[in-house]
Order: structure tokens, then C-alpha cells, then sequence
């Protein structure tokens, strides 16, 4: 069984309620839902929440293949990781070891159906153990050495033999939309990822995720031109 799994919570600082909070018409979360629900791949949606009020919205989305799990209040505070709330959902379910686990983040409404669907194949032709989606990037970057920012290392180029952008491969960031991974090897390394790791580029465009009210405004201008489902 496939399953993609959306964390989201009530407690956010940034932006009150944010996993709710209207974007092109409609919540938040309700566009990675949407991919989940209508990707080919996906068995089961799970959205789990600590929030009633989140609750009572995703409820009406009306998904096939939509659950929502009521998180222990414990593993949604500001500290709780996600992988914490992925290791309750696991534990209080009765899962197959050999079940495939797509964390999906809510903050990152630019995923589409053909991105899950396009990273769970390559996830099975290259044999992987977990994988992640990521985008490239082309920029030079550089390593503050010291604390006081007397230091810089740059990472991914040889200052003294700059390439031309054409010829530079860049490096890969992750975007955080989508993690693939199994139950079993979750339930064992307590991580999203793990063993062979696989990535799956997306569009530079995905790049942006929701953590401020700036990139709002940038990713909602940015879904009037990309989102078609």
C-alpha cells in the first residue's frame, strides 16, 4: 500500500492557522491533498491534525482517499518534529512493513499529481530505499567558517575558476515536498530518509515553500500561472 501522509497543525506562529489559511480560493492544504488524491500511485491520504478547526475544513474536501488522523498534542508543538508524528501515526496503525510512506508538507503547494506519480516510478526503476524531491540550483554558494563572519568557504565552485553558468551543473536543494520511504525502515531509523537515497528533480518553480507571509503573495501569483488540476 502506498500511503501520503500530511502533517499540519494548528499552532503555527508565522501564519495563524496558515494550513487553513485561503490560497487561490482555496486552503492551503487542500492542493497537496489534491495531488495525493489524484495521483495514480496513492492508495490512502492521511491528513493528521491536532486542530478541530483543521479538521472540521479538510472534512469537507470530500477525497476518496482521505482519512484524517487526530495527532497526539504532544508531537505538534513548535519543537515536535515530523518525523515524530510519522513514528505515532505508524505505531497506532496497522501498517505492513513493506508499505510505502509519502510524507507530503502542506507548505508546498506547487506539488502535482505527475510529480508524485513521475518519483514513485523513478523510486522503482532505480531500486531505492527512500528518495526525496529537490530542485537545482545554479547559484555559487559559500560557508560561513567563522561565528563572527570574518570566514567564507565556497562549496560549489573554485572561485579562481569561475564556470560559465552553461557548463555548471549546480548543486541539488530539497524542496520538501515529497519524501518516499518504507514503514519498516522509518519504524528502524526514525528518519525520513534512509539506505539508498534517490532524488527527484522538480521544477525550479517548486522551490518555494510557505513559511512567511512574503512568500504567500509570491507563490499564489506563481500557482495563477503553473497549477492546471
Amino acid at each position: 500500500m502506498n500511503i501520503a501522509f500530511i502533517p499540519v497543525r494548528g499552532g503555527s506562529k508565522s501564519i495563524p492557522l496558515k494550513n487553513i489559511k485561503i490560497l487561490n480560493g482555496k486552503p492551503l492544504v487542500y492542493w497537496t491533498a489534491c495531488a495525493a488524491q489524484k495521483s495514480e500511485c496513492i492508495d490512502k491520504l492521511i491528513i493528521a491534525t491536532d486542530s478541530d478547526e483543521i479538521k472540521s475544513v479538510v472534512s469537507e474536501f470530500e477525497f476518496s482517499k482521505l482519512e484524517v488522523y487526530d495527532r497526539d498534542k504532544a508531537n505538534a508543538e513548535d519543537k515536535s518534529s515530523t518525523e515524530s508524528v510519522m513514528l505515532e501515526y505508524i505505531n497506532k496503525s496497522d501498517l505492513c512493513e513493506d508499505d510505502l510512506f509519502f510524507l507530503i508538507q502542506a507548505t508546498s503547494p506547487m506539488l502535482k499529481p505527475e510529480h508524485i506519480d513521475g518519483m514513485y516510478k523513478e523510486f522503482l526503476k532505480n531500486k531505492y530505499d527512500s528518495m526525496f524531491t529537490g530542485v537545482r540550483e545554479k547559484q555559487f554558494h559559500w560557508m560561513i567558517k567563522d561565528g563572527d563572519r570574518t570566514g567564507f568557504k565556497p562549496i560549489n565552485y573554485d572561485y579562481r575558476n569561475r564556470p560559465r553558468r552553461q557548463d555548471f551543473e549546480g548543486i541539488i536543494a530539497e524542496n520538501g515536498a515529497c519524501y518516499i520511504n518504507s514503514v519498516r525502515n522509518i519504524k528502524q531509523d526514525k528518519c525520513r530518509l534512509s539506505g539508498k537515497i534517490g532524488m527527484y528533480e522538480m521544477p525550479s518553480y517548486t522551490s518555494y515553500e510557505i513559511d512567511e507571509p512574503s512568500d504567500w503573495v509570491i507563490i499564489e501569483e506563481l500557482m495563477k500561472r503553473q497549477l492546471s488540476f
